[in-house]
């Protein structure tokens, strides 16, 4: 009886062994010759084989049905800083509140690492989803007061203010 109970404990403790160097090898442990698995996050290809650091591709809208009207979105290598460039930042844009004349071409650009849109009623700027580095321009043609909203965090605020 006390054979079969030790080649019962011994059995249990090979399986034991066995099912651990398993779980190590499938893991990536065990054996000093595996490295580390590639955590870096995939750079999307859209279908025409490009790679865009903006979420649409080509400036496209972010919604079916929603049209661009007089709007572009591209990647940061131009992308403006000056009296009429917005930037966005550490979650809000800046300058809060930007004042401009008719005609009017303003640049948003986003430098934070979290997809941003800018999203105005009344006719005003409305952006697909801008990754980082993208830019977005709109240019105002009436004046008015034009607020915005970052539609995918509806805390960010920003204002407009066109002039004759």
């Amino acid at each position: 009886m006390r054979a079969i109970r030790s080649r019962r404990r011994a059995s249990a403790t090979l399986i034991a062994a066995a099912a651990t160097l398993l779980t190590l090898s499938a893991c990536g442990g065990g054996s000093p010759g595996n490295k580390a698995p590639d955590t870096a996050a995939p750079t999307p290809v859209f279908a025409s084989g490009t790679e865009t650091p903006g979420l649409v591709p080509d400036g496209g809208s972010a919604m079916p049905g929603m049209p661009n009207m007089s709007t572009s979105v591209s990647a940061a290598a131009a992308a403006p800083t000056g009296p009429n460039a917005i930037d966005i930042n550490n979650f809000a844009f800046s300058p809060a509140t930007l004042t401009v004349k008719v005609g009017t071409t303003v640049t948003w650009t986003n430098r934070d690492e979290e997809p941003h849109t800018v999203a105005a009623d009344n006719d005003g700027p409305r952006s697909s989803g801008l990754g980082t580095g993208a830019t977005y321009t709109f240019t105002f043609s009436k004046a008015g007061t034009f607020a915005y909203v970052c539609t995918i965090h509806p805390f960010m605020h920003g204002t407009v203010v066109v002039t004759q």
